[in-house]
């Protein structure tokens, strides 16, 4: 498999550490200090088979529908530009090309996902619990709350009707979730869910040890999609 790096800063050498071991090929690394030589044309040229995009909110947009008005399947892990997630996907359609986004492509934190929609549909019926979600992460983290705290919190509000929206930092509503974010280094990430009552807790909590368990999920997606048109997640890579 031939893959363009749209990004490469620390997860993409990440992801390119992965992918050599696996025995792909990387054709294309591209940076803030080269983000001028990415067009259709450089991206046909260098005949990928995928591209894996992890820039940055300010350019994911513009990255993503280039490669797939190149012809290319796209894994995206970009986080801060989800205002434009919907436009990605009518154009993927339209070009009848294919578009894999995921807010954390760690494998333990998508059964993390699974584990919290479970425990979130179990605790709904019992109102004495209110549920909240704290984050932390490194000082280099552009976004607070990060995408992985945005879709736990997301769910949450999906499987139990008593919270109707999160918010970030200040103190909560009795109908909203809190989402606490620290940075502070080292810390390349760590979920916790709880569940508070006047009398206990219930908390559920994922801690990444390292930037390899991002990714591995992200090499993994981009094998997963070779071949495939549509629009995908990690639920559908990890069959969940």
């Amino acid at each position: 498999m031939k893959i363009a790096l749209i990004g490469y800063g620390k997860m993409g050498k990440a992801i390119e550490e992965i992918a050599l071991q696996k025995g792909h090929t990387v054709v294309m690394r591209i940076n803030s200090l080269n983000l001028e030589t990415l067009n259709e044309e450089a991206l046909r040229q260098a005949e990928a088979d995928v591209a894996i995009e992890f820039s940055g909110p300010e350019s994911a947009f513009k990255n993503i529908t280039l490669c797939l008005a190149a012809g290319l399947p796209v894994i995206s892990g970009s986080t801060g530009w989800l205002a434009n997630l919907s436009e990605v996907e009518a154009y993927c359609t339209k070009t009848n090309g294919c578009f894999l986004y995921a807010s954390n492509f760690s494998i333990g934190v998508n059964l993390f996902f699974k584990l919290n929609r479970f425990l979130s549909a179990l605790m709904f019926p019992h109102s004495a619990y209110h549920p909240s979600i704290r984050e932390i992460h490194h000082t280099q983290k552009k976004d607070a709350p990060s995408g992985t705290a945005i879709t736990i919190a997301e769910e949450i509000i999906e499987k139990s009707e008593r919270v109707r929206k999160w918010v970030s930092g200040a103190a909560a509503a009795s109908d909203e979730l809190r989402i606490i974010s620290e940075r502070k280094d080292p810390a390349p990430g760590t979920h916790i869910v709880s569940w508070q009552s006047e009398i206990d807790e219930i908390s559920i909590t994922h801690e990444a040890k390292s930037r390899k368990g991002f990714a591995a999920g992200a090499v993994l997606a981009a094998e997963y999609v070779m071949g495939k048109r549509g629009i995908f997640t990690m639920q559908d890579v990890l069959d969940l």
